[in-house]
């Protein structure tokens, strides 16, 4: 007969309530913004290091759909907010040791540019465009000019957005799971992973597509040796963090998170992806929608998770 002494009730489980105040608009925003930052990066790095026509669906056709994804997730992250007509007081300040400052502000700055970006390039869908307006003739000249300059500013800028997604969790010491300097390289690495997955969307050239589907591969590889690193961190660390931990290894997000987000986001593409270099005939729209489907789940299961890893000691 096994014989235990109960020395609080708190240890059984779920008897502390756990605050959730984050529901989908976040990870839905989260993911958007990395997505986009994703695109911008290799549009933007790839101008910079003057291959842009051999990169034209990186550089000039999958970045027609970013100032749409910031516009959506802009607008999911306005349904979240509890004092929707005070968002602009965001701007009248700027706060160094705080992720939504810096959020705010970084948004502020890429989406005009990504607008911007898109414009230069829009004969690549309508070859006949022509601006009616002479000063946005002569703007678009002025950007066209520019435009290497344009791109080593928005190369900063995604660079911020895509680490601004995890730090935004990771700043919350009093969420064990997110108390992580992980997340930061973790959500960049994941939201390039996308942009690269869109990219071979988008790409015409059979080379491009290949030379991104090998990106690809790397930057998922890179995503599993960061989880498996955090999970280490958490176990090596304090009670708290191991308990996070838990809700992955045989907790309640177990599933979710390993079969969702790892094997059918991340292992499942990057074989298909493997198998394409290997001549095998892969439609292309599988391992796209495979990597974003991971790519939004890795969000929805760390905002949710996080939300019930607490404090107990």
């Amino acid at each position: 007969m096994r014989e235990e002494i109960i020395t609080s009730g708190r240890l059984n489980p779920n008897i502390d309530p756990h605050l959730e105040i984050w529901h989908w608009h976040i990870p839905l925003y989260l993911f958007l913004g990395g997505l986009a930052a994703g695109i911008l990066f290799f549009a933007s790095l790839y101008t910079v290091l003057g291959k842009e026509n051999k990169y034209i669906g990186a550089v000039r056709r999958a970045p027609v759909i970013v100032p749409f994804l910031l516009i959506i997730g802009l607008a999911a992250l306005f349904l979240d907010l509890r004092h929707k007509l005070y968002f602009w007081q965001l701007y009248t300040t700027i706060k160094i040791q705080s992720p939504m400052s810096w959020g705010a502000w970084t948004l502020m700055a890429i989406t005009p540019l990504s607008f911007a970006w898109v414009a230069i390039h829009i004969r690549e869908f309508f070859p006949n465009w022509d601006w009616k307006w002479t000063l946005l003739k002569e703007l678009e000249k002025f950007l066209v000019k520019y435009k290497k300059i344009l791109a080593w500013i928005i190369l900063y800028f995604s660079v911020i957005l895509g680490i601004y997604t995890g730090i935004l969790f990771s700043a919350f010491n009093a969420r064990p799971l997110w108390n992580t300097s992980i997340l930061g390289p973790l959500f960049l690495v994941s939201g390039l992973s996308a942009g690269s997955a869109v990219i071979i969307l988008f790409s015409r050239r059979k080379r491009e597509r290949i030379n991104f589907a090998k990106i690809d591969i790397m930057l998922i590889g890179i995503e599993l040796f960061l989880i498996v690193h955090m999970f280490m961190g958490f176990l090596a660390s304090t009670e708290v963090q191991i308990d996070a931990a838990n809700l992955f290894l045989g907790g309640p997000y177990t599933a979710p998170f390993w079969i969702f987000v790892v094997i059918i986001g991340m292992i499942l593409p990057a074989v298909l992806e493997f198998l394409e270099l290997k001549k095998f005939h892969i439609p292309v729209i599988i391992p796209v929608i495979l990597v974003l489907f991971g790519s939004l789940m890795l969000r929805f299961v760390i905002a949710y998770a996080g939300q019930m890893s607490r404090w107990l000691y």
